[in-house]
């Protein structure tokens, strides 16, 4: 492993990797409005000499370096899909309009996460252009729909594309450390059923809302005896809408559901989780109906897809050669030891390792503390990094 002449071969690039990444910035894709990014991709990957380039029927974009038959197969991942601006008077610069000032671009999606894109299509052209990938097969997915449902994108590649690899590299921004985990989530409704009668007797009816208030504040109290994990954290569980059904504002409302986001530290699962909320006293006194939310939509490629929102924590132990790997080559990227950790935030994750029990690491440029936010940005020294990481860490994997 020749770490020279690889920083070398992407510092070459760099003008390219920035350019390219301004133009990721430009184009809105938010999610399931990705296509005319994916678009600009397939055609950067074809400049750089990518050996195949697929764009699959849920709309992810798959660039292939190596033969089908090679192994390891190592896949690369970055969501390509944004959220939405918010409130526009509240960014500094057009959010569509790159700016790149003292070594920093802003932008949507600067930080999560299609800026990631830039980084691994060059990092494919200097494998390429180094033969860094002898006798393997590698990957690098951009991929639809991440913000609207975590790990949907994957799952669709590897069960219904059969494009499985056997080590992950989710490129979310980690601040260039290695990340070897994060805690789950889980999105739930109660509902609770009351009776409806004239609001100017009450008494002839059952309040729906005044039920559910016992359930909100049994919930909420959860939070002090949730599971803790020493190094994922404390599971936690928010309520974070309430509704209610009521023939009129005159009448005592028949109905009130309120929505759960649980987040999951390591040994919590949806049937841990639905045991213990179905246990609350009040939940059994009212007898309360618990869900697990459903996700629904028509990707920008056409295809209705699906799936339940119940997002596995995962775990990759430290000692793992895709951890040793990964921390071995950030160690010769950065020239210092490698830090490793863990996510906030959930990611695709959930579903190479959570689901599918494939190993898989984080490494990415950017910090998450600006994800989601009008001052996302992204240090250029960032993405020359990655990209000279993603080129690096294959054959470290097969080392």
């Amino acid at each position: 492993m020749d770490i020279k002449k690889i920083k070398v071969s992407v510092e070459k690039n760099k003008k390219d990797i920035i350019n390219f990444a301004k133009e990721i910035i430009s184009i809105p894709s938010q999610s399931t409005k990705e296509k005319n990014l994916v678009l600009r991709i397939a055609k950067e990957m074809k400049k750089v000499g990518f050996d195949k380039i697929v764009i699959d029927k849920m709309g992810n974009i798959i660039g292939q370096i190596g033969k089908y038959n090679n192994k390891p197969k190592i896949m690369f991942d970055a969501h390509i899909d944004t959220v939405d601006v918010g409130d526009r008077a509240q960014w500094k610069q057009n959010p569509f309009n790159p700016v790149l000032k003292n070594g920093v671009l802003y932008g949507r999606g600067a930080t999560d996460q299609k800026l990631s894109m830039a980084s691994m299509v060059y990092a494919g052209k200097v494998i390429k252009e180094l033969n860094l990938a002898k006798n393997l097969l590698i990957w690098m997915v951009g991929s639809c729909q991440e913000e609207d449902c975590d790990g949907l994108p994957l799952l669709h590649i590897i069960n219904k594309e059969k494009m499985k690899p056997d080590y992950v590299v989710i490129t979310e921004p980690t601040n260039l450390n290695v990340y070897r985990g994060h805690r789950g989530r889980i999105e739930l409704k109660v509902i609770v059923k009351g009776k409806s009668c004239h609001a100017s007797a009450p008494e002839r009816g059952e309040n729906a809302v005044w039920k559910m208030s016992y359930i909100v504040q049994e919930i909420t109290n959860l939070n002090k005896r949730l599971k803790t994990d020493k190094f994922l954290g404390k599971g936690s569980v928010v309520v974070s809408c309430i509704e209610c059904k009521t023939p009129s504002l005159n009448a005592v409302p028949d109905e009130a559901t309120i929505y759960l986001d649980r987040r999951l530290t390591f040994g919590e699962t949806k049937e841990s989780v639905l045991k213990q909320i179905y246990s609350l006293p009040s939940v059994k006194k009212f007898k309360a109906k618990i869900e697990i939310l459903q996700y629904s939509a028509v990707s920008w490629s056409g295809l209705k897809v699906s799936q339940e929102k119940y997002f596995p924590t995962w775990v990759i132990p430290e000692k793992h050669k895709l951890i040793q790997a990964a921390a071995k080559s950030a160690t010769l990227v950065l020239g210092k030891n490698a830090v490793i950790d863990k996510w906030t935030f959930s990611t695709n994750g959930v579903a190479t390792a959570g689901r599918l029990g494939i190993p898989t690491v984080g490494f990415g440029p950017g910090n998450e503390v600006y994800a989601h936010t009008t001052n996302e940005q992204m240090p250029v020294d960032h993405l020359v990094k990655a990209t000279e990481f993603y080129a690096t860490l294959p054959e470290l994997i097969v080392k």
